[in-house]
């Protein structure tokens, strides 16, 4: 298979591997980019993981909760420029699209696109006036919604929109207690991304997958296959406390887990306290901008 151009820069982006590194990697995997991310992890030449991708496409994210703090909405609206990303009309269209999710909870973005708003219009009918007023292509990417019965859903909004984070809290305790513990979990979200909530919640394809390649760095550089086991074990605990919330440190005392900062809480209110939910979007992730002439530089370098 012709490794081409835009296969090197794909896995060149996503793995932040070295261009000829990545070549080999494609060459070696026959063209298929998450195989050759895996390839080139287990040589030790990329620190990617296989779902990372590159954060490039503009827009803004953004949190919205209801007014009991019940029901709490993430929403993401996608633009070319980050110029219109800044446009006060583009930033009130995306509150729009953020209450309406809120307020009718729609099962999908069609569903989204569908509810009638201001003036009788559907949310998809208003997007395609705001598009030709402001002449350039905007899309409703995604939502999510997340619900208590008792608690707290707690929103954090980072860098002007760039980062949007939820929080569900189940709890009978006070609410203003759960409220700062909900702001400074989302802000922990917000700055550690982690994936899953506890390490109950890993599944065990990932676990599977992670093992296999640090078997195989392990392997890669020279270590007994005898003490392979135990490594691979102590690399695999290091890497669930980096994915799991209630694993991570907590950023604002590196001395406790966030696990441990939730406990402290729960004895302070006297009720239990469990994290029902977290949701992260960042803008553009997955996505990727227009790029003319890297294309080309990598053609170049690569003797095509």
């Amino acid at each position: 298979m012709e490794i081409t151009a835009s296969m090197v820069k794909e896995l060149r982006e996503k793995s932040n591997a070295g261009m000829m590194d990545c070549k080999k990697a494609l060459q070696e995997t026959g063209g298929d980019i998450d195989k050759a991310i895996d390839y080139l992890r287990e040589k030790g030449l990329s620190k990617a993981s296989k779902k990372a991708d590159r954060i490039a496409a503009e827009g803004l994210t953004t949190a919205l909760v209801s007014e009991y703090g019940k029901k709490g909405v993430l929403v993401e609206v996608n633009s070319e420029t980050d110029f219109v990303a800044k446009n006060e009309e583009f930033k009130s269209f995306v509150q729009m699209v953020a209450k309406t999710a809120l307020d009718t909870e729609p099962a999908d973005i069609e569903a989204l696109n569908a509810v009638k708003v201001d003036g009788g219009k559907t949310l998809k009918e208003t997007l395609t006036d705001k598009i030709a007023k402001i002449g350039e292509n905007m899309s409703i990417r995604r939502f999510v919604i997340e619900k208590v019965n008792e608690g707290r859903v707690v929103s954090y909004i980072h860098a002007g929109g760039k980062i949007s984070v939820i929080v569900a809290l189940e709890s009978e305790g006070d609410t203003e207690a759960l409220e700062v513990l909900g702001k400074d979990l989302a802000m922990q979200v917000a700055a550690m991304n982690p994936k899953y909530i506890s390490t109950d919640d890993v599944d065990a394809e990932f676990i599977a997958h992670e093992k296999e390649i640090l078997i195989a760095q392990a392997l890669n550089e020279g270590k007994p296959q005898n003490i392979v086991e135990k490594m691979v074990e102590g690399r695999l605990h290091k890497e669930l406390k980096e994915v799991c919330l209630l694993e991570q440190p907590f950023v604002k005392d590196g001395d406790i887990t966030v696990k441990k900062y939730i406990e402290n809480t729960s004895k302070t209110i006297g009720k239990a306290i469990k994290v029902a939910a977290i949701q992260r979007f960042e803008v553009g992730e997955g996505l990727e901008k227009k790029s003319e002439n890297f294309a080309e530089e990598v053609a170049k370098q690569m003797g095509k």
